[in-house]
């Protein structure tokens, strides 16, 4: 049966009242960029059967690199990254000479093939914290032990406050081809509370002079939840964001987590909007942006109609991956940096977390593995099944469990029967499909396949699901 992958209208089953269903929704559950999800890697004593996966992948293999780049001048308190605020420049130059160590261990891993290098991500922290000779440096050391494919893109996560002109050009020398804006929020006000001042003309002009240098496809994005944030002033941002022309938007809920993160603990938690404020507040900057004609793609991205994004939507080569949607369809994704994580068919991997252990590691010629889960074949099954909710807001249930040799009926739970009775999902057949009211739930819909999943543990793992 072909599946709408547009989310539809409510069921015919009269749904719960919005308070009653906050109630019982406005509750922890994970994001889904993996599945399983991190908090269920185990520790790795050996890396050699993560060594063997990479020497045994054949040289045809297609592949994506995230890098990550744990720092910042100053840490902004909203954030839940693995980041650290550092002034000097030599621990960040010691970094990158790391950095290109842990490339060539991968690359020697991979028997020196020079796979063909489709996507490459770079995150934070701030990736422009190092000099743009090392950012160029580290670029110079993948085009060595990869292949760029023609139309790799390439990605860049910015901050405006601290992004030189000089990093500008070297962005456009090396080839970036997309840079993702952190704006977060417009208002002062805001921005005083999550220690982040970061005025329009400032995010305006960074805008400019990206595309000045042929860096054409801009990301933004925004965040609700913060604290003095309203249903107005977060539409309000939205609509000057708009102003600036961005291809896609990434707008995410504040998932406050002060037991995880400290330094979240000195924002003012009375300030901070309660469960039907954020709803409201998720709800004002979708249609903000949708009456702008931007087309909501799966939980919380927006793209114009003709993005990549958009277009990968509407033709099912939508993914999800940690870095949140994309179009990156390499079936191996490799994590450099320290706490990156990496994506195998059947497994996952995360580098250790610290940043001193991480670089003993790969001095020593080791890779500097933490963390990992191969996947068993259930775990294969509903991660398909999940991705595709997560994507799309639908699955066909029975096609999936045939290709991978399942029985339907051991996909089905008594969640899944809540769910419909309030009106967030419905079916036509074998075919799940996420209503209209359902979208701002997907994460719940998608925990109904969770077999991991455990609510009485959530509290202290994953961040609110609306």
């Amino acid at each position: 049966m072909e599946i709408n992958h547009a989310f539809r209208k409510r069921s015919h089953l009269t749904p719960m009242s919005e308070p009653a269903l906050l109630a019982r929704y406005a509750r922890p559950v994970p994001r889904y960029t993996s599945y399983p999800t991190a908090p269920h890697f185990a520790p790795l004593a050996d890396p050699a059967p993560y060594a063997e996966r990479l020497a045994g992948m054949p040289a045809d293999t297609e592949l994506s690199l995230y890098l990550h780049v744990p720092f910042c001048r100053e840490l902004c308190l909203f954030c839940g990254c693995h980041t650290t605020v550092v002034r000097k420049p030599e621990p960040i130059a010691a970094y990158a000479a790391d950095v290109q160590k842990e490339a060539a261990l991968l690359a020697e891993a991979l028997g020196n093939k020079r796979l063909r290098l489709k996507h490459v991500h770079w995150g934070g922290g701030t990736p422009h914290s190092l000099t743009p000779a090392d950012f160029a440096r580290i670029m110079e050391s993948l085009a060595r032990h990869f292949a760029f494919a023609p139309d790799a893109e390439i990605a860049v996560e910015v901050d405006p406050r601290t992004l030189s002109p000089e990093m500008v050009k070297t962005f456009a020398e090396v080839g970036v081809t997309r840079a993702s804006l952190g704006v977060q929020d417009f208002h002062p006000e805001v921005q005083r509370a999550v220690h982040r001042l970061q005025p329009f003309a400032l995010v305006a002009e960074i805008v400019g002079a990206l595309r000045d240098h042929g860096i054409s496809a801009i990301n933004f994005d925004l965040i609700y939840g913060l604290p003095y944030q309203t249903e107005a002033s977060v539409a309000e941002t939205a609509a000057r964001a708009l102003t600036l022309a961005p291809d896609r938007l990434a707008v995410f809920g504040y998932a406050h987590v002060p037991w995880m993160k400290r330094h979240q603990a000195l924002l003012p938690e009375a300030a901070l909007p309660d469960e039907a404020s954020r709803y409201r507040q998720q709800e004002a900057i979708a249609r903000v942006l949708s009456e702008a004609g931007y087309i909501p793609v799966g939980l919380d991205h927006f793209a114009r109609p003709g993005d990549a994004l958009a277009r990968a939507l509407a033709e099912g080569r939508l993914r999800r991956n940690f870095q949140g949607y994309t179009t990156d369809a390499a079936p191996v994704l490799l994590g450099l940096g320290a706490s990156a994580i990496g994506t195998l068919p059947d497994a996952y991997v995360q580098n250790i977390a610290s940043i001193p252990q991480w670089s003993g590691a790969v001095r020593a010629g080791r890779l500097p593995l933490a963390r990992g889960i191969v996947l068993s074949a259930e775990d294969r099954l509903r991660r398909a099944v999940i991705e595709a909710i997560m994507c799309y807001g639908a699955v066909d249930l029975a096609a999936v469990a045939a290709r991978h040799e399942a029985a339907m009926e051991s996909l089905l739970t008594p969640a899944l029967e809540d769910l419909a009775a309030d009106g967030l999902i419905a079916w036509e057949g074998s075919v799940l499909h996420v209503t209209a009211r359902g979208r701002p739930f997907l994460r719940h819909v998608a925990a109904a396949f969770d077999a991991y999943f455990r609510p009485e543990a959530a509290p202290r793992r994953y961040s609110q699901g609306v």
